[in-house]
């Protein structure tokens, strides 16, 4: 074993950790993690667009056999060049993409480590999105927010935002039980959190869960409907309207994809397309961002945050 620098690591980092001034400028690295089999072709197209200038890509990746990429990751580069390293992790699953990323952690100690991005399936650039669409128009603190498909990947990312923004959340699904489930998660993080579970089941219970809220969010599967416009027309106090999907049918009737800000019926509509060009300006600031240090860990609340900054 070679010790150095308060670390003991097998021979093989000997040259890795020698001292910086005999070490060229090292290439931005990307090592994608996806939970699916075949990596993420958007996730890639949208790395090199950021400035990646190697991306190694791994499929099927899961707790189990990830320690061996990340030492890989950690072990290769000297502690002066780690922030040249990062990496993403994706996949459509998003409860398979957080045990990943804990996993992932659990390998980093002291100031070996470097910066992760956690954005499984799009949930936390696009629940970034839309909260930062609808806090352009009303104060979100204090705000009633209905996000239907709660129990969704994007929709539990949505109101965990709106929670931590200080709104006052309904999360809507068709099943209660898993809409409780979903409130008592993010008061897990969050004990503060103003969290309502609501069950949507029917157009009666759509309305009612939209009784007195200003803004909704619909966050379900692609091509299905989750409101129609006459429970939309008959919500007086509704300011924002966002629909994530922009597969026909759309989640909210009377949305088109491409709506951004469009005044209908009183109330500023935003479609998929009309906060995907956030969501895509968030995704490449924050591999962007990756690169600056090698302790960044970016998951939902972070890459709000960054978001944040990118409007001012």
């Amino acid at each position: 074993m070679v010790s150095g620098g308060g670390l003991t690591l097998p021979p093989v980092f000997r040259n890795a950790y020698a001292p910086a001034s005999f070490v060229m400028a090292k290439p931005k690295i990307l090592i994608q993690l996806d939970t699916d089999q075949q990596p993420s072709t958007f996730d890639a197209v949208v790395a090199v667009d950021a400035g990646v200038d190697h991306l190694f890509q791994y499929g099927g990746v899961t707790p189990e056999n990830v320690t061996g990429l990340v030492h890989g990751a950690m072990f290769t580069r000297g502690p002066a060049d780690l922030h040249q390293t990062a990496i993403f992790i994706g996949g459509s699953s998003v409860e398979s993409g957080e045990r990943l990323l804990e996993r992932v952690r659990k390998c980093f100690f002291g100031p070996v480590r470097v910066s992760v991005l956690f954005d499984a399936n799009g949930a936390n650039t696009t629940a970034a999105a839309a909260v930062l669409a609808a806090a352009k128009h009303l104060p979100l603190e204090g705000a009633t927010a209905t996000v239907l498909a709660g129990t969704g990947p994007v929709g539990q990312r949505a109101a965990r935002l709106l929670a931590g923004r200080g709104a006052q959340v309904r999360v809507a699904s068709r099943s209660l039980q898993k809409a409780e489930a979903v409130c008592n998660a993010i008061r897990g993080r969050q004990s503060a959190a103003k969290l309502t579970p609501v069950q949507t089941s029917n157009t009666e219970e759509t309305a009612a869960a939209l009784s007195g809220a200003s803004l909704v969010i619909a966050a379900g599967a692609a091509g299905v409907e989750l409101l129609s416009v006459e429970v939309r027309r008959n919500s007086p106090q509704l300011k924002v309207a966002i629909d994530l999907n922009a597969v026909p049918p759309v989640g909210i009737t009377g949305i088109q994809p491409q709506d951004k800000a469009v005044d209908r019926d009183g109330t500023f509509c935003y479609g998929a397309l009309g906060v995907g060009g956030t969501k895509m300006k968030i995704h490449r600031a924050a591999i962007e961002r990756l690169f600056t240090s090698n302790d960044r860990v970016l998951d939902a609340e972070e890459v709000l945050a960054l978001g944040d900054s990118l409007g001012k």
